[in-house]
């Protein structure tokens, strides 16, 4: 029953994650500035864990292309492998730091993905998938200056819905 439970709560989070941008990109360049498929994903890998968090990472972006068209395919796989990383890494912080406050180690859980995925999306973009066009200054711009504000929205919003989460028993308890 439990995988059950933690199959559909992925499956809505993966749901979200393709409605939520819809509702971002009527506004013109919103979905790289306020980040709105990252919210899910890293909810998942917060609260349901691993591989939960990994799965929703990759099927998000995968679907959401397919049926919306965003991400633009040129974007995709750099963005599947920066999402897979929130949702892995996530997981793996939120289970396994040894901080017993849930809001502190969601905090830290929350920077740590949101730093990983963000160093990785440079790597691969610099690297493979964009060899030669891409900067350290593009990196700086797109992955820090231009989300200023999606980051900021995830750093205020996920601790408080991870906290909503757990005291209304939505999800169980987290160890």
């Amino acid at each position: 029953m439990i995988k059950t439970k933690k199959l559909v709560i992925t499956a809505m989070l993966i749901a979200i994650g393709i409605v939520l941008p819809i509702a971002f990109h009527t506004i013109p360049n919103a979905g790289r500035i306020f980040l709105p498929m990252h919210i899910p994903i890293l909810l998942c890998g917060l609260v349901i864990g691993f591989p939960y968090g990994l799965a929703c990472g990759i099927i998000t972006p995968l679907l959401s292309s397919v049926i919306t068209g965003m991400p633009p395919a040129a974007m995709l796989p750099a963005m599947v492998c920066e999402l897979a990383v929130y949702g892995t890494v996530s997981s793996i912080l939120m289970k396994y730091l040894p901080v017993i406050n849930l809001f502190a180690r969601t905090y830290l859980s929350l920077i740590g993905a949101m730093i990983s995925g963000r160093i990785l999306f440079g790597i691969l973009n610099a690297f493979i998938f964009s060899v030669g066009d891409y900067s350290m200054q593009m990196w700086l711009t797109t992955a820090f200056v231009t989300a200023l504000p999606g980051v900021a929205i995830q750093i205020v919003i996920i601790p408080v819905i991870v906290l909503a989460l757990q005291k209304t028993n939505l999800i169980d308890k987290i160890q």
